[in-house]
C-alpha cells in the first residue's frame, strides 16, 4: 500500500541554506561537469521527503556517484519524475516525492522548486524557494552558489514551479501485521537499502 507523507518545506530550505554556498560531501559534486544544481536541488527534496525511489532509469535515488536515476541529477529528468510528464495530467504516484507544475497557479511555497529557461525554450538550471519579500522570491542554488538570491538577479526567457505535494511511502501494512502476529519476520525495506 501506498501511503501519503507530507513534505517539511522548513527541512527542506533548513538544508539549501546550510549547503548552498558547500558541499554535503555524502554526494558527487558535478560542478565543472555540467552543473551541480539539479543534484542539490534534489537533496533539499529529499531532505523535506525522505523516501527515494528505486525503479531503475525512471526513479529518483542516489546511492554513489555511479548508481543513481538520471532524475536526481538532470533537469528535465527531475521535472518529469515529479510531475508524470509528458503527460501533464499525471502525477508521481510512486515511491518518492511527487509536485505539480504551478506555473499557472498561486500555490508556492518555500521548499518548491524553480526551473529556468533559456530563449529556445531549454530548461537548464533547478533552484530552491527558500523565502518570499514583498518584492522578490529569494532562492537557494548550487552551479552558481546562491544562498538567499533574489530570482530578479537571474537571467532567463521563461521559468516553471514545481509545487512539492508530498511523498508516497510504501508499506505493506497486513503482510507485516501477519509477519509481526506470526512472529516470522520484521518489514524489510524497499529493494536497495538493505
Amino acid at each position: 500500500m501506498l501511503l501519503p507523507i507530507p513534505y517539511d518545506r522548513r527541512r527542506a530550505v533548513e538544508y539549501a541554506r546550510r549547503w548552498a554556498l558547500d558541499r554535503n560531501p555524502l554526494f558527487i559534486d558535478f560542478t565543472g561537469q555540467g552543473g551541480n544544481c539539479t543534484n542539490f536541488v534534489s537533496q533539499c527534496i529529499f531532505a523535506g521527503a525522505p523516501v527515494m525511489n528505486y525503479t531503475p532509469t525512471f526513479g529518483w535515488y542516489y546511492i554513489s556517484a555511479e548508481n543513481r536515476a538520471p532524475a536526481w541529477s538532470g533537469v528535465d529528468e527531475l521535472y518529469s519524475f515529479l510531475t508524470g510528464a509528458p503527460d501533464f495530467t499525471a502525477q508521481n504516484r510512486g515511491y518518492g516525492p511527487y509536485a505539480t507544475d504551478a506555473r499557472n497557479s498561486r500555490t508556492v511555497e518555500i521548499g518548491d522548486v524553480i526551473q529556468l529557461a533559456n530563449e529556445s525554450g531549454s530548461f537548464y538550471h533547478s533552484l530552491i524557494i527558500s523565502e518570499f519579500t514583498d518584492n522578490d522570491v529569494l532562492v537557494c542554488a548550487q552551479s552558481n552558489d546562491a544562498l538567499d538570491r533574489p530570482l530578479s538577479t537571474y537571467n532567463y526567457a521563461s521559468i516553471r514551479v514545481l509545487h512539492i505535494e508530498g511523498a508516497m511511502l510504501y508499506f505493506d501494512g497486513e503482510q507485516s501485521f501477519q509477519n509481526i502476529l506470526n512472529g516470522s519476520s520484521l518489514p524489510t525495506p524497499p529493494e536497495g537499502l538493505s
